[in-house]
């Protein structure tokens, strides 16, 4: 993308997200009181997560599963942690929209890549790297076709695919397909899953990449 574009799309960025911040503040403000009232404090869940160019950031979303763990401190599976009302909260994207913030502060853009896990990025191949060429977004081309419900690499071509085709029409048409899917509550979660399953990865280039580094596995 041209010094052009990535104006515009930046401006665009900010514009929507202070409107959508000032409209959605009266929701914004319920949902925390509720968050507080089913799940108590914190309010919200805050991880780190790779961004442009693989750079961490503090991602910022609603909290939407208990916060329990085994007797030797693991947390318990999504499926134990996740309550009706985590579940409610998922489905309808509320949970999403404290990530406007993110926007606001350049970390991520309205429209691009899911922000995933820390944990991924020496498992990509190149081609499925070149997701972090953009801002990660709160919805992307993946999320308007099939979601959490696709494979994981179905969901990488389809974040490749926006790179080397994104313009401002396509995200407005994704950011209108994006409001379908929310209504619609469309996947949601992987087939069997409660949320989605891991990335995996090719392990066996992990494997080598780690070994040669003197690393263990």
């Amino acid at each position: 993308m041209d010094a052009r574009k990535k104006w515009i799309k930046r401006t665009f960025d900010l514009c929507v997200s202070v409107f959508l911040i000032l409209v959605f503040l009266p929701i914004i403000m319920l949902v925390a009181g509720l968050v507080w009232l089913n799940l108590g404090r914190p309010v919200f869940f805050q991880q780190i997560r790779p961004g442009l160019r693989g750079r961490p950031f503090q991602l910022i979303k609603f909290r939407s599963m208990r916060n329990e763990a085994e007797q030797n401190g693991r947390p318990l599976a999504d499926s134990e942690r996740l309550t009706t009302f985590g579940r409610w909260l998922r489905s309808t994207s509320l949970d999403e929209l404290p990530e406007l913030w993110n926007v606001l502060k350049g970390e991520m853009s309205l429209v691009g890549p899911r922000p995933l896990l820390m944990q991924y990025l020496p498992l990509y191949n190149d081609r499925q790297a070149r997701r972090h060429d953009v801002r990660p977004g709160i919805t992307g081309w993946a999320q308007v076709n099939g979601r959490n419900a696709i494979t994981w690499e179905d969901r990488f071509e389809l974040d490749v695919w926006y790179i080397e085709n994104q313009s401002l029409v396509l995200d407005l048409r994704i950011l209108w397909l994006t409001i379908w899917s929310v209504v619609r509550r469309q996947g949601i979660s992987a087939p069997g899953q409660a949320t989605v399953d891991l990335f995996r990865g090719n392990m066996s280039d992990f494997y080598s990449k780690t070994v040669n580094q003197g690393d263990k596995i």
